[in-house]
């Protein structure tokens, strides 16, 4: 996903500190992570679910992009649950 620029809610910060994610690790997530969901009527921007891994541990980031200047808003990260996720975390159960 390709971002003039990267801005974190307060929403994910307080999320990806209470998780243990870190930030290098979400904007690697955002640069080369897979889209596996697409929310076009999300407001104020479309959003996208990305997974990802931090290591060897899958990680879902939501990011809301405006598209006419192309800046993303961080909205969450979080490592999915297997009990809520199939075994590829690509697919709710």
């Amino acid at each position: 996903m390709k971002c003039s620029h990267i801005s974190f809610s307060g929403h994910a910060v307080r999320r990806m500190f209470q998780r243990g994610i870190k930030r290098p690790e979400v904007t690697e997530i955002i640069a080369t992570g897979e889209i596996i969901a697409s929310y076009p009527d999300d407001q104020p921007h479309p959003s996208l679910l990305l997974l990802g891994f931090a290591g060897v541990i899958p990680v879902h980031v939501v990011v809301a992009q405006n598209e006419k200047d192309h800046d993303c808003v961080i909205v969450t990260a979080y490592v999915p649950d297997i009990a809520l996720w199939a075994d590829d975390f690509r697919k709710r159960r």
